[in-house]
């Protein structure tokens, strides 16, 4: 068990069905940022970020969404790492009149386009999802060369890697990456359990694909819906790190929404204390994750969690 526990709040991810059924779902980057904020109070050290659309909910890339939620966090005062997407632009659907084409839902975009808001903003650390798998009604396509391109644009602008794998084939590939030194290190694995259709979200599971993880890696782990706070335990017991958010998750309870990321990040907390760990405050955090050199963007006025 580690004695101190990293926790990432996933804010607000990109799926529609999430937005419908819960409307705590931050949607606008003043929401984004200030559940980022609220996060960091209730014991979060890292904030996981995507942006939507303000008007419609739906997932966007555009640069300006991303710059604003990262601006109102740094002006904010808080410590929180900041945690920035390069998922989008890998979903592909295929046309039912020609599978060679690309059919509704289908949002491909270059490695570069793909990482256009790292390189412009710098954040801390950003997700690189080193998995090509099946998701209902499309495939989410990453392709070696195209993730080797990213994670060289990644690393030259300062930003640390967080590999998000998905299933053991996805760590063979990040331990090839590493072994080729296309990721220089740390190797730091967010495991995402649940999804599918991939590695379930289940001891055994998690199990596995920690003794498969290089010597010496830090690793976090989720799993979606009701199997967030299990996860939250299994992981802290097998001496990894956590990650909630309405991202992964918009129940606190079963049959009770959340009514916000806080609260997520409250129960996390209290499931990381209760088993013999303690949560981690953002300084800690940079010093396990080796980006103790990087300055945050501020601390004024935030509250050290102990």
């Amino acid at each position: 068990m580690t004695k101190k526990t990293i926790i990432t709040c996933a804010i607000t991810g990109s799926t529609m069905d999430a937005l419908r059924l819960n409307p705590s779902v931050p949607v606008t980057p003043k929401q984004i940022a200030d559940d980022a904020v609220a996060a960091r109070a209730a014991g979060a050290c890292v904030a996981h970020i995507h942006v939507r659309d303000p008007e419609t909910g739906q997932p966007s890339m555009e640069l300006d969404l991303y710059r604003e939620v990262v601006d109102r966090i740094r002006e904010s005062g808080s410590d929180i790492l900041i945690n920035l997407t390069t998922g989008p632009g890998a979903r592909f659907a295929p046309s039912d009149a020609d599978p060679m084409v690309a059919g509704p839902g289908s949002v491909m975009a270059s490695p570069a386009k793909r990482v256009e808001h790292i390189l412009a903003l710098k954040p801390d650390l950003c997700s690189l999802d080193v998995a090509t798998m099946t998701f209902p009604g499309y495939a989410f396509v990453n392709i070696p060369s195209h993730l080797e391109q990213m994670a060289a644009m990644i690393q030259d602008a300062g930003v640390l890697p967080e590999m998000e794998v998905f299933d053991l084939g996805h760590i063979r590939l990040a331990k090839d990456f590493l072994k080729r030194g296309v990721i220089k290190g740390p190797a730091l694995f967010q495991l995402c359990l649940g999804i599918p259709w991939t590695a379930p979200a289940t001891t055994a599971a998690m199990l596995s694909m920690t003794n498969d993880l290089p010597d010496g890696a830090l690793w976090g782990a989720f799993g979606i819906s009701a199997q967030q706070f299990p996860m939250v335990a299994q992981a802290v017991v097998l001496g990894g790190h956590v990650r909630v958010g309405l991202e992964d998750n918009i129940y606190i309870r079963h049959g009770e929404l959340a009514k916000g990321n806080a609260q997520l990040v409250e129960r996390a907390a209290q499931i990381v204390e209760s088993i013999g760990s303690s949560v981690a405050t953002p300084a800690e955090a940079r010093e396990l994750l080796g980006l103790s050199h990087k300055t945050a963007g501020a601390t004024a006025g935030t509250r050290a969690i102990v």
